[in-house]
């Protein structure tokens, strides 16, 4: 990431508040990606809600020829926005039930645009069936199943809540079921490990819980790898062969392998790294770099020590906690006041000895997620070599909202 005068210098001419992504590390970052994978000759999806940003995404396709397959939305809206700006093979990874959205992934299927579609009841493939059915095309579907680890005889849940699925015979019925329906076909598998690649596991602070993490984590793998691989074969002795497998995220690159039955593995934070990615174990993660911020404006210096800048409350989703509040960044020092953290329209801030803020100058944050950011302004400055060398409107700025 830049140094505070390089980033003071750039900024000098531009309104604050300001999103930035640092195209230099932005590139290295893909690159580590692709030493990481690309040498198991694991292809890559973009999870684009951590970009959110049209630009980049280009970007990504264009250089990780080779390693980038295709992208994974979240919403059937958003890959329709995204196949009118020439996207294809695209991935929305989260059930819809709603009749404008299972229209839209019909009209994709109708123009000859790949995009398939989460799905993990036989209600919502009846639903996706009907829609197909209704524009004589039969809307490609994918089986999410559930890969969190159950303990305890399922009394104990360590993931996330997404899929109802969870055992082979499950999943070959809806498969089965999406096959045999008139505007649906049975296109592929979808399980994603949150509790490997979501799981800070280094952070100093938790020495308790960090070796609890450690533990959960490496019983965790063999976990996923066994079931995704059972899963695999069940299908293809019902002679439902997947036309891809994907799972993981930035924080599992090194656990979701080909071994562990996936054919494709999904990519998003690791390529801006926020800062609940400094926290993990993994050399790999270890290794990328920030390469997305935003600047906000010192407004007042209310006691010697605490300067309080215009704007700044940019919380993340999650379990509500200190970790999802932005992390002052530039210059280097900075600290949120803990009773106030960061706000809507100010955020103060403690400042380390032998720093000096003027009243109009920036502070840089990271953001605690990736691709929430974008949801926060209309542009994001690209930077490179130091030097501002272009604007990329978000979602946002395209005068789109799809969640």
């Amino acid at each position: 990431m830049l140094a505070y005068d390089e980033l003071r210098a750039l900024l000098a001419a531009e309104r604050l508040p300001a999103a930035l992504v640092d195209l230099d590390a932005f590139d290295r970052n893909l690159e580590v990606v692709r030493e990481v994978v690309g040498t198991r000759g694991t292809p890559v999806r973009v999870a684009s809600k951590s970009l959110r940003v049209v630009a980049l995404l280009d970007r990504l396709l264009d250089r990780g020829r080779g390693l980038i397959r295709g992208v994974m939305c979240f919403t059937a809206e958003e890959a329709e926005h995204l196949a009118r700006h020439g996207f294809d093979d695209l991935l929305v990874a989260y059930p819809t039930a709603r009749e404008g959205a299972l229209a839209a992934l019909a009209r994709l299927a109708e123009a000859g645009v790949t995009a398939r579609v989460a799905v993990d009841s036989l209600e919502g493939a009846r639903l996706v069936s009907r829609a197909g059915e209704a524009r004589g095309v039969r809307v490609p579907a994918v089986v999410c199943v559930d890969m969190s680890l159950e303990l305890a005889g399922g009394r104990v849940h360590l993931g996330v809540r997404r899929s109802p699925l969870r055992e082979p015979g499950e999943v070959v019925a809806l498969a089965r079921a999406l096959e045999l329906s008139p505007g649906a076909r049975f296109a592929g598998l979808l399980g994603y490990e949150a509790q490997l690649a979501g799981l800070a596991d280094a952070n100093p602070a938790e020495p308790l819980a960090r070796r609890a993490k450690r533990l959960m984590k490496y019983v965790s793998r063999g976990d996923v790898a066994r079931r995704r691989v059972r899963l695999v074969e069940a299908l293809r002795a019902a002679g439902l062969e997947p036309a891809l497998v994907n799972g993981g995220g930035s924080g599992s690159l090194d656990s979701t392998t080909p071994e562990s039955g996936v054919t494709e593995v999904a990519v998003g934070s690791a390529f801006l790294k926020p800062h609940l990615f400094d926290h993990y174990a993994a050399a790999y993660l270890k290794r990328l770099e920030p390469a997305a911020g935003f600047a906000v404006e010192v407004s007042r210096v209310p006691a010697p020590g605490v300067v309080t800048c215009l704007g700044g409350g940019y919380p993340a989703s999650g379990a509500a906690g200190a970790d999802r509040l932005p992390l002052p960044w530039l210059p280097p020092g900075l600290r949120l006041l803990p009773m106030e953290g960061a706000g809507e329209v100010q955020t103060p801030l403690r400042v380390p000895p032998g720093v000096r803020l003027e009243l109009g100058e920036p502070v840089m944050f990271r953001h605690a997620k990736a691709g929430e950011l974008a949801e926060r302004f209309n542009e994001v400055l690209l930077v490179a070599g130091g030097r501002v060398v272009g604007r990329a409107k978000t979602y946002r700025g395209e005068g789109c909202a799809f969640l």
